[in-house]
Protein backbone atom coordinates (compact mmCIF):
# COMPACT_ATOMS: atom_id res chain seq x y z
CA UNK A 1 0.00 0.00 0.00
CA UNK A 2 1.78 3.67 -0.62
CA UNK A 3 0.37 6.80 0.80
CA UNK A 4 0.88 10.08 -0.56
CA UNK A 5 1.70 12.50 2.18
CA UNK A 6 1.59 16.58 1.80
CA UNK A 7 1.97 19.41 3.84
CA UNK A 8 -0.66 22.48 2.79
CA UNK A 9 -0.78 26.24 3.82
CA UNK A 10 -3.19 28.31 1.30
CA UNK A 11 -2.41 25.70 -1.62
CA UNK A 12 -5.99 25.80 -3.52
CA UNK A 13 -4.16 27.09 -6.45
CA UNK A 14 -1.57 24.38 -6.69
CA UNK A 15 -3.22 21.43 -4.64
CA UNK A 16 -5.39 20.29 -7.82
CA UNK A 17 -2.39 19.77 -9.86
CA UNK A 18 -0.73 17.60 -7.34
CA UNK A 19 -3.94 15.11 -6.18
CA UNK A 20 -4.56 15.17 -9.98
CA UNK A 21 -1.33 13.64 -10.85
CA UNK A 22 -1.02 10.97 -7.87
CA UNK A 23 -4.97 9.69 -7.87
CA UNK A 24 -4.38 6.97 -10.09
CA UNK A 25 -1.33 5.93 -8.31
CA UNK A 26 -2.25 6.42 -4.21
CA UNK A 27 -3.74 3.78 -1.84
CA UNK A 28 -4.33 6.73 0.20
CA UNK A 29 -3.82 10.29 0.24
CA UNK A 30 -3.17 12.33 3.41
CA UNK A 31 -3.11 15.88 3.87
CA UNK A 32 -1.71 18.02 6.98
CA UNK A 33 -2.67 21.30 6.64
CA UNK A 34 -1.28 24.21 8.56
CA UNK A 35 -5.08 26.20 9.21
CA UNK A 36 -4.93 27.22 5.81
CA UNK A 37 -7.30 30.65 4.95
CA UNK A 38 -8.46 29.67 1.43
CA UNK A 39 -10.14 26.46 0.56
CA UNK A 40 -7.42 24.17 0.58
CA UNK A 41 -9.01 21.81 2.98
CA UNK A 42 -12.06 21.87 1.04
CA UNK A 43 -10.27 20.97 -2.33
CA UNK A 44 -8.38 17.93 -0.13
CA UNK A 45 -11.27 16.55 1.32
CA UNK A 46 -13.17 16.79 -2.20
CA UNK A 47 -10.79 14.96 -3.76
CA UNK A 48 -10.66 12.13 -0.90
CA UNK A 49 -7.81 12.51 1.37
CA UNK A 50 -7.40 12.49 4.75
CA UNK A 51 -6.71 15.46 6.11
CA UNK A 52 -5.40 16.43 9.92
CA UNK A 53 -4.59 19.88 11.30
CA UNK A 54 -0.64 21.08 12.46
CA UNK A 55 0.27 24.32 13.80
CA UNK A 56 1.85 26.57 11.82
CA UNK A 57 5.27 26.52 11.88
CA UNK A 58 6.65 29.03 8.87
CA UNK A 59 8.30 26.15 7.15
CA UNK A 60 7.26 22.44 6.36
CA UNK A 61 9.79 20.49 8.63
CA UNK A 62 8.34 20.70 12.17
CA UNK A 63 4.96 19.28 10.54
CA UNK A 64 6.58 16.31 8.05
CA UNK A 65 6.82 13.73 10.96
CA UNK A 66 3.22 14.07 12.05
CA UNK A 67 1.93 14.01 8.86
CA UNK A 68 3.81 10.89 8.11
CA UNK A 69 2.55 9.40 11.51
CA UNK A 70 -1.16 9.83 10.18
CA UNK A 71 -0.36 7.60 7.05
CA UNK A 72 -1.15 3.56 7.01
CA UNK A 73 0.92 3.14 3.97
CA UNK A 74 4.05 0.76 3.75
CA UNK A 75 5.37 3.01 1.31
CA UNK A 76 5.11 6.68 1.72
CA UNK A 77 5.84 9.25 -1.48
CA UNK A 78 6.47 13.01 0.12
CA UNK A 79 5.08 16.05 -1.86
CA UNK A 80 4.40 19.04 -1.65
CA UNK A 81 1.07 20.97 -3.04
CA UNK A 82 3.47 23.08 -5.82
CA UNK A 83 4.40 19.83 -7.08
CA UNK A 84 3.25 17.09 -9.57
CA UNK A 85 4.75 13.50 -10.71
CA UNK A 86 4.20 12.17 -14.16
CA UNK A 87 2.92 9.41 -15.25
CA UNK A 88 6.15 7.95 -15.69
CA UNK A 89 7.39 8.50 -11.93
CA UNK A 90 4.15 7.00 -10.61
CA UNK A 91 5.05 3.77 -13.13
CA UNK A 92 8.17 3.56 -11.65
CA UNK A 93 7.54 3.81 -8.77
CA UNK A 94 5.55 0.63 -8.72
CA UNK A 95 7.69 -0.85 -10.22
CA UNK A 96 9.95 -0.77 -7.49
CA UNK A 97 7.61 -1.43 -4.63
CA UNK A 98 7.10 -4.90 -6.35
CA UNK A 99 10.43 -5.62 -6.64
CA UNK A 100 11.23 -8.28 -3.85
CA UNK A 101 14.66 -6.93 -2.81
CA UNK A 102 13.66 -3.51 -3.15
CA UNK A 103 15.84 -0.73 -0.90
CA UNK A 104 14.33 0.69 1.74
CA UNK A 105 14.33 4.41 0.39
CA UNK A 106 14.76 6.56 -2.79
CA UNK A 107 16.24 10.19 -3.35
CA UNK A 108 14.57 11.46 -6.22
CA UNK A 109 15.44 13.91 -9.09
CA UNK A 110 13.24 17.16 -8.81
CA UNK A 111 13.08 19.34 -11.86
CA UNK A 112 12.45 22.90 -10.94
CA UNK A 113 10.34 25.41 -12.80
CA UNK A 114 11.56 28.63 -12.22
CA UNK A 115 10.33 31.81 -13.72
CA UNK A 116 8.86 29.91 -16.78
CA UNK A 117 11.80 27.89 -16.98
CA UNK A 118 13.50 24.48 -16.49
CA UNK A 119 16.31 25.52 -14.32
CA UNK A 120 18.92 22.71 -15.97
CA UNK A 121 22.28 24.43 -14.00
CA UNK A 122 22.80 26.21 -11.21
CA UNK A 123 22.55 23.63 -8.67
CA UNK A 124 18.87 23.30 -8.63
CA UNK A 125 19.15 19.80 -11.42
CA UNK A 126 18.99 16.92 -10.67
CA UNK A 127 17.85 18.24 -6.76
CA UNK A 128 18.20 15.00 -5.29
CA UNK A 129 15.61 14.77 -2.42
CA UNK A 130 14.43 11.53 -0.07
CA UNK A 131 11.35 11.27 -0.83
CA UNK A 132 9.98 7.66 -1.59
CA UNK A 133 10.63 5.32 1.31
CA UNK A 134 9.05 2.78 4.04
CA UNK A 135 7.74 3.91 6.86
CA UNK A 136 9.75 3.95 9.48
CA UNK A 137 12.97 4.41 7.58
CA UNK A 138 12.87 7.98 7.22
CA UNK A 139 12.21 10.74 9.72
CA UNK A 140 12.75 14.64 9.68
CA UNK A 141 14.36 17.25 11.85
CA UNK A 142 13.24 20.72 12.81
CA UNK A 143 15.85 22.66 10.91
CA UNK A 144 14.73 24.08 8.00
CA UNK A 145 16.11 22.47 4.50
CA UNK A 146 17.23 19.81 6.66
CA UNK A 147 18.04 16.40 4.87
CA UNK A 148 15.77 13.80 6.47
CA UNK A 149 17.34 10.90 9.02
CA UNK A 150 17.32 7.60 7.45
CA UNK A 151 18.35 3.63 8.37
CA UNK A 152 18.26 0.93 6.07
CA UNK A 153 19.29 1.01 2.43
CA UNK A 154 19.03 3.59 -0.33
CA UNK A 155 19.02 4.06 -4.08
CA UNK A 156 19.05 7.09 -6.19
CA UNK A 157 16.57 7.53 -9.57
CA UNK A 158 18.50 7.94 -12.92
CA UNK A 159 19.09 11.40 -13.78
CA UNK A 160 16.57 11.46 -16.28
CA UNK A 161 13.43 14.10 -16.45
CA UNK A 162 10.93 11.09 -17.25
CA UNK A 163 12.22 10.02 -13.45
CA UNK A 164 11.56 13.51 -11.57
CA UNK A 165 9.25 15.20 -9.80
CA UNK A 166 8.60 18.09 -11.69
CA UNK A 167 8.34 21.63 -8.95
CA UNK A 168 6.34 24.47 -9.65
CA UNK A 169 9.24 26.76 -7.88
CA UNK A 170 9.48 30.65 -7.83
CA UNK A 171 7.02 31.93 -10.15
CA UNK A 172 7.69 35.71 -9.68
CA UNK A 173 9.76 37.38 -7.90
CA UNK A 174 7.57 38.56 -5.27
CA UNK A 175 7.15 35.47 -4.84
CA UNK A 176 10.71 34.61 -4.08
CA UNK A 177 11.56 37.58 -1.93
CA UNK A 178 8.12 36.73 0.35
CA UNK A 179 10.27 33.49 0.97
CA UNK A 180 13.66 34.43 1.15
CA UNK A 181 12.25 37.01 4.15
CA UNK A 182 10.84 33.74 5.62
CA UNK A 183 13.21 31.56 5.18
CA UNK A 184 16.40 33.45 5.65
CA UNK A 185 14.84 34.71 9.31
CA UNK A 186 14.85 30.75 10.29
CA UNK A 187 18.41 30.40 8.69
CA UNK A 188 19.38 33.31 10.96
CA UNK A 189 18.09 31.60 14.01
CA UNK A 190 20.21 28.31 13.38
CA UNK A 191 23.57 30.15 12.66
CA UNK A 192 23.29 31.35 15.81
CA UNK A 193 22.24 28.55 17.56
CA UNK A 194 25.40 26.73 16.31
CA UNK A 195 27.21 29.16 17.72
CA UNK A 196 27.46 31.57 14.97
CA UNK A 197 30.05 35.03 15.56
CA UNK A 198 28.71 37.94 12.99
CA UNK A 199 31.89 39.39 11.53
CA UNK A 200 31.10 42.20 8.66
CA UNK A 201 33.63 39.85 6.27
CA UNK A 202 30.59 37.61 5.88
CA UNK A 203 28.67 40.38 4.15
CA UNK A 204 31.10 40.30 1.51
CA UNK A 205 32.50 36.71 1.32
CA UNK A 206 29.22 34.37 1.91
CA UNK A 207 27.12 36.69 -0.66
CA UNK A 208 30.42 36.56 -3.13
CA UNK A 209 30.75 32.57 -2.51
CA UNK A 210 26.96 31.82 -3.22
CA UNK A 211 26.76 33.26 -6.95
CA UNK A 212 30.04 32.09 -7.51
CA UNK A 213 29.15 28.55 -6.78
CA UNK A 214 25.98 28.96 -8.08
CA UNK A 215 26.80 31.05 -11.89
CA UNK A 216 30.35 29.66 -12.48
CA UNK A 217 30.56 26.38 -10.37
CA UNK A 218 26.94 25.16 -10.86
CA UNK A 219 27.47 26.35 -14.42
CA UNK A 220 24.36 29.19 -14.00
CA UNK A 221 25.43 30.57 -17.18
CA UNK A 222 23.93 27.74 -19.01
CA UNK A 223 20.92 28.48 -17.98
CA UNK A 224 21.01 31.88 -19.42
CA UNK A 225 19.33 35.43 -17.71
CA UNK A 226 17.49 32.94 -15.64
CA UNK A 227 20.66 31.38 -13.89
CA UNK A 228 22.13 34.87 -13.49
CA UNK A 229 19.30 36.22 -11.72
CA UNK A 230 18.35 33.19 -9.66
CA UNK A 231 22.57 33.26 -8.69
CA UNK A 232 22.24 36.99 -7.81
CA UNK A 233 19.08 36.23 -5.50
CA UNK A 234 20.71 33.85 -4.05
CA UNK A 235 23.64 35.82 -3.50
CA UNK A 236 21.01 38.37 -1.73
CA UNK A 237 19.51 35.36 0.26
CA UNK A 238 23.19 35.06 1.80
CA UNK A 239 23.71 38.29 2.38
CA UNK A 240 19.78 38.58 4.24
CA UNK A 241 20.58 36.43 6.56
CA UNK A 242 23.94 37.89 7.87
CA UNK A 243 22.15 40.92 7.99
CA UNK A 244 19.77 39.76 10.17
CA UNK A 245 22.28 37.92 12.20
CA UNK A 246 23.65 41.77 13.13
CA UNK A 247 20.41 43.13 13.64
CA UNK A 248 19.74 40.33 16.49
CA UNK A 249 23.25 42.00 17.74
CA UNK A 250 21.34 45.67 17.70
CA UNK A 251 23.62 46.56 14.93
CA UNK A 252 26.49 46.92 16.84
CA UNK A 253 28.94 48.99 14.77
CA UNK A 254 32.66 46.81 13.86
CA UNK A 255 35.58 48.34 12.23
CA UNK A 256 34.51 47.83 8.31
CA UNK A 257 36.88 50.94 7.28
CA UNK A 258 37.07 51.28 3.39
CA UNK A 259 40.98 49.60 3.75
CA UNK A 260 39.36 46.52 5.55
CA UNK A 261 36.66 46.45 3.33
CA UNK A 262 39.36 46.54 0.21
CA UNK A 263 41.22 43.86 1.88
CA UNK A 264 37.95 41.57 1.51
CA UNK A 265 36.96 42.55 -1.58
CA UNK A 266 40.50 41.56 -3.64
CA UNK A 267 39.84 38.23 -1.51
CA UNK A 268 36.72 37.95 -3.16
CA UNK A 269 38.30 39.10 -6.42
CA UNK A 270 40.94 36.33 -6.58
CA UNK A 271 38.23 33.95 -6.49
CA UNK A 272 36.09 34.98 -8.88
CA UNK A 273 39.25 35.45 -11.45
CA UNK A 274 39.80 31.29 -10.46
CA UNK A 275 36.15 30.71 -11.68
CA UNK A 276 36.12 33.17 -14.49
CA UNK A 277 39.24 31.42 -15.84
CA UNK A 278 38.10 27.79 -14.92
CA UNK A 279 34.63 28.61 -17.10
CA UNK A 280 36.41 30.36 -19.68
CA UNK A 281 38.76 27.47 -20.36
CA UNK A 282 35.70 24.35 -19.78
CA UNK A 283 33.77 26.73 -22.96
CA UNK A 284 36.49 28.13 -25.21
CA UNK A 285 40.52 26.85 -24.06
CA UNK A 286 41.82 28.95 -27.06
CA UNK A 287 40.33 31.87 -25.88
CA UNK A 288 41.27 31.47 -22.19
CA UNK A 289 44.69 31.80 -24.58
CA UNK A 290 44.41 34.69 -26.20
CA UNK A 291 43.65 36.42 -23.14
CA UNK A 292 46.93 35.57 -21.40
CA UNK A 293 48.21 36.82 -24.36
CA UNK A 294 46.87 40.13 -24.12
CA UNK A 295 48.04 40.51 -20.24
CA UNK A 296 51.63 39.12 -21.10
CA UNK A 297 51.30 42.45 -24.04
CA UNK A 298 50.24 45.01 -21.65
Amino acid sequence: MISVVINTLNEEKNLPRVLDSVKNFADEIVVVDMYSDDDTVVLAKKAGAKVYQHKRMGYVEPARNYAIEKATGDWILILDADEEIPKSLTEKLKKLVETPKSYDYFRVPRKNIIFGKWIKHSNWWPDYNIRFFKKGFVSWNEIIHSVPVTCGNGADLEVDEKNAIVHHNYSTIEQYIDRLNRYSSHQKTALLKGGYKFTWKDLIREPMHEFLRRYFQGEGYKDGLHGLSLSLLQAFSELTVYLKVWQEEKFKDEKATVENVTVVVKESQREMNYWVADTLYKIDNSLVQKIKRRFRLS
